[in-house]
C-alpha cells in the first residue's frame, strides 16, 4: 500500500504485555481487556511521536464484536472469554498445525498429548508411526518429519492436518543460482499501462482500446530478457468488479484468488482477426470508440474496461458458435472448471449476479452486503436458482478466468523461454473489498466490519484507512487456513516470483472499524509463525521467490524474522539515508531488494525536477508551502548528486532543473524541462545497480526517464491514479537510444546472458 519512511525505533509498536492498566479502571473494563489481550488487540501502544496510547474502549467493542466475540456487557465478555478459553481446553487440536522440516514439531501445550502414540500420513503416500514426547514439564512433541508438505497426523481420535515446511523461501539467490548468477535485475511495470500496436488494415481495425493487456506483457518480457533482466515485476491482476469498470485501483480487488478479466488480450483468444471481425460487426461506432480510447493519453477505465468486455461477450459468443467442435479446446476450458471447483464458480455467480443487478440500475450491484437475505451466501436457494436460470453468463465468467489464466500462463513461459531464471514477479493485494467475491464466498474467514488501514504518524497525521478487508486472525486457525492457502496457491500460480503487500500485516494489522475514521482503529496481531511457515511451503512448491513489501513502520525484530523466512524486504533509494546523507551501495542490505522508486513514489525524474511537489501543492499535501519543499527537495538532490559523486557513479556539478509545475487544465503531463534528469537518472540506476542486494528492481518509468508516478497515495481526483499509459507501443517501448543504454548497464551491472529474441 502507501510506501512511508521505514521507522525503525519501535514507533507505534504495540506496547509490552506488561504494560500498567490505567488508573480507576472499573470491572467490566478489566474484562474487555483482558477480553482485547486475549484476542490479539494491543490495547497500549506507542504512536509516532513516542506518546503512549489506548485504544477507545468503543473501537475495542467494535473491532471484537466483528471478530465474533461479543462484549457489550461484563457478562459478554466473560462468556466471550470461554470461548476462547474452549480452544486451549485439554484434548482441544486445530484443524491445521505447522512445523519445520528435520526438526521436532511442538504441538499444543494444552492437548495433553503426552506419550502417546500416532500415525503421520505423508502426502508422498508413506505412513509413519512416531511417539510423542512424555515430559510433561514441555509442551509434547513430535519427531522431526524430513519430508516438507500437508500430512495427515491421527492421534487420540483427531485427523487433522501437519504442514510440514521447508527452513525458509525458495528465494532469489535459489533461482539465479540455477543459471550460475550471483545478482540480477528486474524491470516493473504497471500492466495496464502498456500499449498494443493500433494498426488498420485494408478495413481490420487491430489494437488495446486503451488499455493495456497479458498479452503486451508477454511481448515485453522477452524484450526484458534480451539485457539480462532475471524477472519482471507486475501490478496486481486480481479480480475487479466486471459490472463497475470504473474502479481502477489493482489494490482494492473483488477478489485475489482470481483474475482480471480487463487484462484479457481480445486478439489473444481467438487471433487479431477474429478480434477485428467482432469489431467489425459491432459496427462504426464500436470501432470509433476503439480507436478513440487507443489515442487517449490517459486510461478512461470506465469507458475502456466496459469497451473490453463488449469486446470479450462477442469472442465469447464466436467460441461457443464457431468452435464448440474444436475437442482440444473443449476439454481444455471443461479442465479448467474441474479444477477451478466450486470457488471458481461462486466467483463466475458473483459476477453473473452483479452484472444481472446492474443491468437493472439496482444500486449497490457489486456489494453482496446490499443484495438482501436471498444473496447473502453463494449457497442460498435464490442464489442456486438464479444460477441454473443464467447459464449462459456463468458460463462467460468462467470463460474470462480461463483466457486470463491461459495468457497469464503464456507471458510467464515467454519469460522463461527468454532466459529469465525467474520470469513474473506477481503483487499479492493485502486486502480485498469486504463488498466483493472473496468476502463473500469466504465469509467464515473475513472479519467482516473491519478495515486495513495505518494508525496517525507524520506522513498521515490523521492516519490512513485503505477500506480493504482481511482476515481474521482467530478464524484463521479455526478453519484450517483454508481461504489463506487458496489465495496464497492463486497468486503463487501466477510467476516465479510473488510480492506480498504490506508484509508487516504477517505480524499486524491496523484495523478500524467500518465507517469510523483511521484514528479510531487498533493493531491487531496475527499468528505470524504458521503464516511464514505456509508461505515457505508453498513457495518451493511452485518455485516461487517471495518479497514482502516492508516499508512503513516495522515491529522490531521483524527484519530479522524475514530474512530467516527467506522472504526478501525492499531497500528504496529515496529512504537509504542516515544523518550524513545517502547511504553508499555497499551499506545496503545484502538480502532486500533495492529499487529506485515504487509505484506510490515519485520516479527518479519526477523526484529530481519536483514533480511529486508540484502536485502535491496543487492537491494541498504541502503543509510547509511549495517554497519550502523545493528548498528542502534541492537540498536532497544536493546530498545524493554529493553521494553519487563519491561512489563514482557521476561528476561534475549537481544539474539543475527548472522546478516542475502542474497546469490546472492538464493532468497528462508536466510541462518541465527534464534536458538534465537523463544524467540524474542514470546516475541513480548506476547507484542501485552497484548494491549488494541480490535483485535490483528499476521501473519502466525509470528506464524511459518518465516524470509522471504512477499513483498519489491518497488522492483519487484529480491527480489521475492508476490511469498512465506508457508514451509508445511495447515493441517500440525501449527504442530510443537512452534508454536501449540504461538496459545495457543494467544487464553489464548486474550480469545475465539471454537468450536471442
Amino acid at each position: 500500500m502507501n510506501a512511508a519512511l521505514r521507522q525503525r525505533s519501535g514507533e507505534m509498536a504495540p506496547a509490552s504485555p506488561a504494560a500498567p492498566a490505567p488508573m480507576n479502571v472499573t470491572p467490566a473494563e478489566n474484562d474487555l481487556y483482558r477480553l482485547a489481550e486475549r484476542a490479539g488487540i494491543a490495547v497500549h501502544w506507542i504512536d509516532a511521536y513516542d506518546q503512549p496510547q489506548v485504544v477507545q474502549d468503543d473501537a475495542l467493542r467494535a473491532i471484537l464484536a466483528a471478530l465474533g466475540l461479543p462484549c457489550d456487557s461484563a457478562e459478554d465478555c466473560r462468556t466471550s472469554l470461554a470461548q476462547l478459553d474452549r480452544e486451549h481446553a485439554v484434548g482441544y487440536l486445530p484443524p491445521l498445525l505447522t512445523g519445520v522440516q528435520h526438526q521436532p514439531v511442538q504441538l499444543p501445550a494444552h492437548s495433553r498429548l503426552h506419550g502417546l502414540s500416532c500415525r503421520v500420513e505423508l502426502d508422498n503416500g508413506a505412513r509413519l508411526t512416531l511417539l510423542i514426547s512424555s515430559d510433561l514439564t514441555q509442551p509434547p512433541t513430535l519427531p522431526a518429519i524430513d519430508v516438507p508438505g500437508y500430512h495427515r497426523l491421527l492421534v487420540a481420535g483427531h485427523i487433522l492436518t501437519l504442514a510440514i515446511a521447508p527452513q525458509r523461501c525458495y528465494t532469489i539467490a535459489d533461482a539465479l543460482a540455477e543459471q550460475g548468477r550471483e545478482r540480477g535485475w528486474a524491470l516493473a511495470v504497471q500492466v495496464y499501462g502498456l500499449r498494443s500496436e493500433s494498426l488498420k488494415e485494408a478495413r481490420k481495425v487491430y489494437g488495446d482500446g486503451g488499455l493495456g493487456h497479458f498479452g503486451a506483457l508477454a511481448e515485453l518480457a522477452p524484450m526484458a530478457a534480451q539485457y539480462g533482466a532475471a524477472a519482471l515485476a507486475m501490478s496486481p491482476v486480481h479480480a475487479m468488479f466486471a459490472a463497475d469498470p470504473g474502479r481502477s485501483s489493482p489494490y482494492s480487488p473483488s477478489s485475489r484468488l482470481f483474475l482480471n478479466p480487463f487484462l484479457i488480450d481480445p486478439a489473444g483468444i481467438l487471433g487479431a482477426d477474429a478480434q477485428a471481425q467482432v469489431l467489425a460487426e459491432g459496427g462504426a461506432e464500436m470501432i470509433a470508440t476503439h480507436e478513440r480510447l487507443q489515442q487517449a493519453g490517459l486510461i478512461d477505465w470506465a469507458r475502456a474496461a466496459a469497451h473490453r468486455m463488449s469486446l470479450l461477450r462477442r469472442l465469447h459468443a464466436l467460441f461457443r458458435t464457431e468452435h464448440a467442435d474444436d475437442v482440444k479446446q473443449q476439454a481444455a476450458f471443461a479442465a479448467f472448471q474441474l479444477d477451478g471447483g466450486a470457488a471458481l464458480r461462486a466467483h463466475a455467480l458473483f459476477e453473473a449476479y452483479s452484472h444481472h443487478l446492474s443491468s437493472q440500475g439496482v444500486p449497490g450491484c457489486c456489494d453482496w452486503r446490499q443484495w438482501g437475505e436471498a444473496g447473502r451466501h453463494p449457497d442460498t436457494p435464490e442464489m442456486q436458482a438464479f444460477a441454473a436460470e443464467h447459464a449462459g453468463e456463468i458460463e462467460f465468467h468462467l470463460f474470462l478466468q480461463w483466457q486470463a489464466a491461459r495468457q497469464l500462463a503464456q507471458a510467464q513461459e515467454n519469460a522463461r523461454q527468454a532466459g529469465m531464471p525467474i520470469g513474473l514477479i506477481a503483487d499479492l493485494a493485502v486486502g480485498a473489498d469486504n463488498g466483493g467475491s472473496q468476502a463473500w464466498s469466504h465469509q467464515d474467514e473475513i472479519a467482516a466490519g473491519l478495515t486495513v488501514g495505518a494508525p496517525p504518524d507524520r506522513l498521515a497525521p490523521q492516519g490512513q484507512n485503505w477500506g480493504l478487508g482481511a482476515f481474521s486472525p482467530l478464524a484463521l486457525r479455526r478453519t484450517g487456513y483454508r481461504g489463506y492457502l487458496a489465495m496464497l496457491r492463486a497468486t503463487f500460480a501466477q510467476g516465479g516470483g510473488v510480492r506480498i503487500d504490506h508484509v508487516l500485516g504477517l505480524n499486524r494489522l491496523w484495523l478500524v472499524p467500518q465507517g469510523r475514521e483511521a484514528d479510531a482503529g487498533a493493531y491487531v496481531a496475527y499468528p505470524q509463525q504458521d503464516m511464514l511457515r505456509l508461505i515457505a511451503l508453498e513457495s518451493w512448491r511452485h518455485r516461487t521467490v517471495v518479497i514482502g513489501e516492508d516499508l512503513g513502520t516495522v515491529p522490531p525484530g521483524f527484519d530479522t524474522v524475514l530474512d530467516e523466512a527467506g522472504v526478501s524486504g525492499i531497500r528504496v533509494l529515496w529512504f537509504q539515508r542516515d544523518k550524513k546523507g545517502f547511504l553508499p551501495p555497499s551499506d545496503w542490505s545484502r538480502q532486500a531488494i533495492a529499487v529506485t522508486t515504487t509505484h506510490d513514489l515519485p520516479t527518479v525524474a519526477g523526484w529530481w525536477s519536483g514533480a511529486d511537489l508540484a502536485w502535491r501543492a496543487r492537491l494541498g499535501q504541502l503543509d510547509q508551502g511549495l517554497a519550502a519543499a523545493q528548498e528542502q527537495r534541492r537540498q536532497e538532490r544536493s546530498q545524493l548528486w554529493q553521494a553519487l559523486v563519491q561512489q563514482g557513479w557521476a561528476s561534475g556539478p549537481l544539474p539543475e532543473v527548472a522546478p516542475a509545475a502542474v497546469e490546472a487544465d492538464d493532468d497528462a503531463a508536466l510541462p518541465v524541462s527534464l534536458e538534465d534528469c537523463g544524467i540524474a537518472v542514470d546516475a541513480a540506476l548506476d547507484y542501485v545497480a552497484a548494491t549488494p542486494a541480490p535483485l535490483a528492481v528499476v521501473p519502466v518509468e525509470d528506464i524511459l526517464g518518465l516524470a509522471q508516478q504512477p499513483n498519489l497515495p491518497g488522492m483519487t481526483e484529480p491527480h489521475p491514479n492508476w490511469r498512465r499509459r506508457l508514451p509508445a507501443d511495447t515493441s517500440q517501448l525501449f527504442a530510443a537510444y537512452a534508454a536501449k543504454a540504461r538496459l545495457e548497464r543494467l544487464r553489464r551491472a548486474r550480469g545475465g546472458n539471454a537468450k536471442e529474441i
